[in-house]
């Protein structure tokens, strides 16, 4: 494929796109569950924190998992320059920590329950799960950009269930919801 296919392919994908409005769009997705993570990363001013749903893994060998983030976020501008970033994946008692982290305009560490790793990034106290990693890549895409991450430390904890994000509430999983 050349250069020249790939932005063929582009704008044949952008054009595809405008035909559904962001609000079609942000129903469909608000029909797909995900799980709920706080990012942070350390800041020029101190800690940086917001909740994202938009986490993924992407390779096991290396370990590398993405999340997107609007280039509108009051955390963009201290990610854009972070070094590394640790992502706690909140546990199902936890929605008032997402609430906490996805709300604009408030110290999201002031309430603490969270503690500092000694490279200097947060991990959320009580998490189900954290890593922590380097960044490795960030690639606008539309109004956001992909963040890439090579993760070197985890910690996991087995006592607890994800807290999950559908249709704008939360959900608790568990075994009474296995088929």
């Amino acid at each position: 494929m050349t250069i020249q296919d790939t932005d063929r392919d582009a704008r044949i994908l952008l054009a595809d796109a405008a035909t559904l409005t962001p609000e079609e769009y942000k129903t469909v997705f608000r029909q797909h569950p995900a799980g709920v993570a706080v990012v942070t990363l350390v800041g020029p001013d101190g800690p940086v924190g917001f909740t994202a749903t938009s986490v993924i893994s992407v390779s096991a060998e290396p370990p590398l998992l993405a999340f997107s983030i609007a280039s509108g976020s009051s955390s963009w501008p201290a990610l854009a320059q972070a070094a590394s970033v640790a992502v706690s994946f909140l546990a199902d008692d936890q929605d008032d920590v997402s609430a906490r982290f996805a709300t604009s305009g408030i110290d999201r560490f002031a309430a603490g329950g969270w503690t500092a790793l000694p490279t200097g990034e947060v991990v959320i106290d009580g998490a189900l799960t954290w890593l922590r990693g380097r960044v490795v890549q960030r690639t606008p895409i539309g109004d956001s950009y992909l963040v890439s991450v090579l993760a070197s430390q985890s910690a996991t904890r087995a006592d607890t269930q994800p807290l999950v994000f559908h249709d704008r509430t939360y959900h608790r999983i568990g075994d009474h919801t296995a088929i």
